[in-house]
């Protein structure tokens, strides 16, 4: 039987590293691997499509996903997860020592519908208690000047988003002209000692485990995006494809703890995944829709409040019939 062609676009991810070698097939596939920088990813497989299959930001998928003429649709894989309260850096001549103190504060972010920015929208206003029209939001790059947003945006009545195309969200914050900034890379000068910026958690960490144990949500930040006329073509590639993931992943779970040698420069690695997996109560980096069902209803739930989503959705929509429930044997 001639193997299905299909290109797949993702970032180096060593979870993907063996069905990207090869070493894992996806049966009746024959993966044509692209290796990208992340973000001209996102932004050509958002505007042309320009292959089958694509790692994407989560809101950007998520806002042409739940559009009425959808022609992508999810695959429940997930290669980038990340906690966002660390995300939330403040100028410390602003006076913000709580998340109630960003109430009435000029905030700056890189894209309104960047995914790391709507998961800490949803804890300001879910958590914190600040709605998000007594902000004003600030959107520009955060070391280069010029960014823009990827996708269609609507923003909830009363929200208030002001573009800076000439300034960077570095350069504002240090300045004194923004009090805060939520985003996810870290700024230069923080990473620099600059004492006009800090974190707003002195361990932000701690807050994460604790946003975690109470709401369950584990943030996914990218995901698995498919072209519909290729799955309509061939229904069977999704299953096969999300088969293939989770052994890589497996795989490389598994190399952690494989033999006395440890395989990556990181001491106590072994104890530290041991500990991970008491906290989240097994598998530390589940793939699948039942396993997160929790995170995709809260992420949905944010993206269609913030004016990302178009409608609101449940996690099943957004992927494929027939992958959950999983398989047992």
């Amino acid at each position: 039987m001639k193997k299905l062609p299909i290109t797949i676009a993702t970032s180096d991810y060593d979870h993907f590293r063996d069905f990207r070698s090869g070493e894992v097939q996806a049966q009746g596939i024959e993966a044509i691997w692209l290796t990208h920088e992340i973000h001209e990813i996102f932004s050509r497989f958002a505007v042309s499509r320009e292959w089958h299959v694509s790692e994407m930001s989560f809101a950007k998928f998520t806002a042409q996903a739940t559009a009425e003429d959808a022609d992508i649709i999810g695959l429940p894989v997930f290669p980038s997860r990340v906690f966002r309260l660390s995300s939330l850096y403040v100028n410390p001549a602003s006076g913000i020592k709580t998340p109630a103190d960003l109430r009435g504060k000029r905030i700056g972010l890189p894209e309104w519908a960047q995914t790391a920015a709507v998961y800490t929208r949803g804890w300001l206003q879910h958590e914190a208690g600040v709605p998000l029209s007594e902000v004003e939001w600030v959107q520009a790059g955060t070391e280069d000047a010029g960014r823009t947003e990827k996708v269609e945006i609507d923003l909830p009545p009363g929200v208030r988003l002001t573009r800076e195309p000439e300034k960077t969200l570095s350069r504002m914050i240090v300045s004194g002209e923004l009090d805060a900034v939520m985003c996810a890379s870290v700024p230069s000068p923080y990473k620099a000692g600059n004492p006009n910026i800090r974190r707003l958690f002195d361990n932000p960490r701690a807050e994460e485990e604790a946003y975690y144990k109470r709401t369950g949500v584990y943030p996914i930040m990218h995901v698995i995006a498919m072209r519909k006329d290729m799955l309509e073509a061939h229904p069977w590639v999704a299953r096969n494809l999300l088969l293939a993931f989770e052994e890589s992943k497996q795989r490389a779970m598994s190399r952690i703890f494989d033999g006395g040698a440890s395989r990556y420069p990181i001491p106590w690695l072994q104890d530290t995944v041991k500990g991970l997996e008491k906290l989240f109560g097994g598998d530390i980096y589940p793939y699948g829709i039942e396993a997160n069902y929790t995170t995709l209803e809260t992420f949905l739930r944010f993206a269609h409040e913030q004016g990302v989503a178009r409608k609101l959705v449940k996690p099943e929509a957004i992927f494929p019939p027939g992958l959950s429930p999983s398989v047992k044997t």
